[in-house]
């Protein structure tokens, strides 16, 4: 159930029919309305379902309504490569409240993926592209030159949004050594970046003295052994 409405949906009808008749401005409806501070868009969103859903779209709805997958990618997608404020990307694509529409961005820049409405609970997500330090540095360059908008740069590059997130963070923490791909590669066999690599790489190179130590004791054990077998033979 969505939550109810404290304004009559007969007064919503009534103010926005008179401001499509010019009869009354957005402010003079909102004041009328009982609304305060952002009032004004309150009002404009209740224009936009009139026009798009006639009067009935302003009565109580008794459940959510849902939006498919591909409109809600699409809308978030618009708003991430600016191409309208909240308000005018709900018009286009008929979103009852910027809410809703705040609420589908906010799981993009989060998790990376838009929730479908379907049963089997499927998502939309970027896959995990490969990239050169080159592009990464690129990348985060111009993240930085756009806020840190991690979405709208996945959907720029064509990558996820925790690759893009990862990569500014490093980058902050280690400068351009951070964007290198280490995945794979042995602790200790590359110069360390930070201190915590630094004492990381240390303990890596104790564990490993101390399995070559456990190692050379086992052996001289093992010899022993032999020995004192050969003098009783």
């Amino acid at each position: 159930m969505s939550r109810k409405s404290k304004i009559d949906p007969v007064l919503k009808v009534e103010l926005v029919e008179r401001y499509l008749r010019n009869e009354i401005g957005i402010r003079e409806a909102g004041r009328l309305a009982g609304l305060s501070g952002n009032g004004t868009d309150s009002i404009r969103k209740w224009i936009t379902i009139y026009q798009n859903e006639g009067p009935i779209g302003l009565l109580e709805q008794k459940r959510y309504k849902h939006y498919p997958l591909d409109l809600k990618r699409k809308a978030v997608h618009a708003y991430l490569h600016g191409e309208g404020s909240l308000l005018k990307i709900m018009e286009r694509y008929n979103i009852r409240s910027t809410k809703t529409l705040q609420d589908w961005i906010k799981q993009y820049n989060t998790h990376g993926e838009i929730k479908s409405c379907t049963s089997g609970g499927g998502s939309y997500m970027r896959k995990v592209r490969q990239t050169t330090p080159e592009e990464r540095y690129e990348i985060v360059q111009d993240c930085f030159a756009n806020d840190k908008n991690y979405g709208a740069m996945a959907l720029k590059y064509n990558c996820s949004y925790q690759q893009v997130r990862n990569w500014v963070l490093r980058y902050e923490q280690m400068g351009a050594a951070g964007l290198e791909d280490r995945r794979g590669r042995r602790a200790g066999t590359q110069p360390a970046r930070t201190p915590e690599e630094e004492l990381r790489d240390k303990i890596a190179e104790l564990e490993r003295k101390n399995r070559n130590l456990q190692m050379e004791n086992d052996l001289l054990k093992k010899v022993r052994e032999l020995e004192m077998k050969d003098r009783y033979l």
